[in-house]
Order: structure tokens, then C-alpha cells, then sequence
């Protein structure tokens, strides 16, 4: 049995408001444990539309979970780990970035399980149709918008080191997905960093122009997290391990069926199949689940480093505890 929270999803993305209500439902859920229709149910954090939608990926390969499972929405992963270490999921998903903010903070509700290694050309800075800016240098002096704590502000500090720029050479503007959509579409960013179907969308109904994609910049590697809760109950750890179990056979169904997958995903997000087909055959890499190593850890400390080296976290964070290794073998190896 699956349930989804029913919150309505514009073609732009979601709000915040719509988000934290979102989460609340999930939080609601999970406190049914008791009694309601929530009681049992793995709670599971859904980052984004489109390919990374597990309900949408397991109904196009014909996955019925046998466990009941409630589904709550966000539109980025820093807001995934909110609603970890709140109680409100036992599952979710997010890049390396959003855990190292949490780090540098008082609050970490949740380790890291494994990674889900996967496309980094689906990332990118975006600019308007009929922009003059042709390189990264191009961006010294302008509006970029981008997600705080997030893949977008990590790959942009980035790609602005590459070509001798630093995060004060730009006016960059922190925005939900939601809002950043609405400020590129009417002109007021000179750029934008983003992740995901809001590319295409932007590309296929407004002649967005991809600057720069993420490659070369992101690792590929997208952080699996679960409450610390679950990782003492062994009813609920078991419910993970069946869960990961079903991702495993389901991203293996889309690599094997690109051209039905990408139909489905194109009319999920409301795009041209053909610019969804684009999108698959310039991937990085398949996704693939991964267990935890010293390689998967050392390139999330790598990250840490960076923002602290950037002053955009408040000290130097040891990512390694909030690693754990207990689900390796539900995992394979790199």
C-alpha cells in the first residue's frame, strides 16, 4: 500500500508554505504509529519532480510495494534534512551539501546510510534568451540566483573559482525553486543556477540558454539519509532495507527502458519528450545505489572544506560521524 500526501503541484514548483505543509502531513502520519491510516508506514522525504520521483519511477516499472509507505514533498534537500532532524521522515534523500550546514549546526537527527551516484549534467547555470554572457567570467557583477545550502551554491562557488572569480564578485540572490523560476522567467536574474526539470522547463518554454552544467564541479554523489531513530528499530530498519531493495530494481528497469522513461518523465513535467531524451543521453552517469566508503565520505568532507574554506559555514565540520555503515550490505559496492 502506498499514500501520498495531496498537496497540488504547480508547473512552477512548490512554495515553502506548501512544502512545511507537506512535512507536516508526513509528521502527522508518523505520529499515527498508534493508530490512523499512517501507523507502520515508512515516511519518505520526495526531493523535486520528475526522475527522482520515486512514486512516479516505481509506477512506470510496475514496483508495488508490499509495505505502506506516505510520501511528503520538497523542493530541495536542505529542507529534507529540516524535516529529519523534526521527526517528520524516516527516509530521504539529498546532496552532500544540506548535511554539512547541518553539521556546522547543534541539530544532526539523522546519519548517512549511502548514495545514490548519479547524473551531475542535470545541474547547471542557466541564462535568459538573449543574454550576452558566453563564459563563467561573464558573471562578475551580475544577479545569480541559486538554492542556499544546496548543490546550486556549492557548484557555483565553483565554477566562479575556475575562472578567478569569488562569491563576492557576483550579487548572488538565495531563492526557493519556486521563486527563482519566477524571477528568471520575468527577467530580474542575470543568471541562475539550478538543478533538474526546471532546466528543461525553462529551455523548452522560454529559450533558455545551459552556460555551464555541473560536470567536473559535483562528485555525482546524492546523499541517502535516515532518521537515527530507525536505526535502533529493527522493524523500521527492515522497512529501509526493503525500500532500498525496490529503488535498486526500479532505477535498473529506467536504465533499461530509456526511451519509456522518458516519455513518462515528460509528461510528468510537462515538457517536449525530446527534451527529456536530450537530457538522457547527455548524463554523466546512470544512477546507481552505493554503499558507504572512505571514498563516498572523503569526497563529502571535500565539500565541508570548501564552504569552510568560503566562510559560508561558521567553523570546519567533521562529516564522518554522521556516516553509518549498518545498511552496507543492502547496498553495493562502487
Amino acid at each position: 500500500m502506498v499514500t501520498s500526501s495531496e498537496f497540488p503541484v504547480s508547473s512552477a514548483g512548490w512554495s515553502r508554505r506548501m512544502v512545511l505543509a507537506g512535512t507536516g502531513a508526513a509528521f502527522l502520519a508518523g505520529c499515527g504509529r498508534g493508530g490512523g491510516a499512517g501507523r507502520g508506514a515508512l515516511r519518505v522525504g520526495i526531493t523535486g519532480k520528475g526522475e527522482n520521483d520515486a512514486r512516479l519511477l516505481f509506477s512506470a516499472a510496475g514496483i508495488v510495494p508490499d509495505f505502506p509507505i506516505t510520501y511528503a514533498e520538497f523542493e530541495s534537500g536542505h529542507l529534507v534534512v529540516e524535516a529529519l532532524n523534526s521527526g517528520a521522515l524516516d527516509f530521504g534523500g539529498m546532496s552532500e551539501i544540506p548535511p554539512v550546514f547541518a553539521a556546522a549546526s547543534t541539530v544532526q537527527s539523522f546519519r548517512q546510510i549511502g548514495v545514490l551516484h548519479g547524473d551531475v549534467n542535470n545541474q547547471a547555470v542557466l541564462v535568459p534568451k538573449g543574454s550576452t554572457i558566453t563564459g563563467l567570467a561573464g558573471l562578475k557583477g551580475k544577479r545569480v540566483g541559486y538554492v542556499r545550502a544546496t548543490t546550486t551554491q556549492y557548484f557555483l562557488i565553483q565554477m566562479l573559482k575556475s575562472v578567478g572569480l569569488r562569491w563576492s564578485d557576483i550579487e548572488p540572490v538565495a531563492m526557493s525553486v519556486a521563486d527563482g523560476a519566477a524571477a528568471f522567467e520575468h527577467g530580474a536574474l542575470d543568471a541562475w543556477a539550478i538543478y533538474g526539470f526546471p532546466i528543461q522547463r525553462a529551455i523548452a518554454t522560454q529559450g533558455a540558454r545551459v552556460l555551464k552544467t555541473a560536470l567536473g564541479f559535483l562528485s555525482g554523489n546524492y546523499v541517502i539519509s535516515v532518521h537515527r531513530d530507525v536505526l535502533d528499530d529493527p522493524a523500521r530498519a527492515d522497512l529501509v532495507r526493503r525500500y532500498l531493495k525496490l529503488t535498486r530494481q526500479a532505477y535498473g528497469w529506467a536504465q533499461a527502458h530509456q526511451g519509456e522513461w522518458a516519455r513518462v518523465v515528460a509528461g510528468a513535467i510537462g515538457v517536449p519528450v525530446a527534451y527529456v531524451e536530450d537530457q538522457f543521453r547527455a548524463k554523466s552517469a546512470p544512477y546507481t545505489l552505493r554503499r558507504v566508503s572512505d571514498g563516498v565520505i572523503a569526497s563529502q568532507q571535500a565539500v565541508a572544506d570548501v564552504f569552510a574554506d568560503a566562510g559560508l559555514i561558521g567553523r570546519r565540520v567533521d562529516m564522518r560521524p554522521l556516516w553509518d555503515t549498518r545498511f552496507n550490505s543492502a547496498l553495493p559496492e562502487a
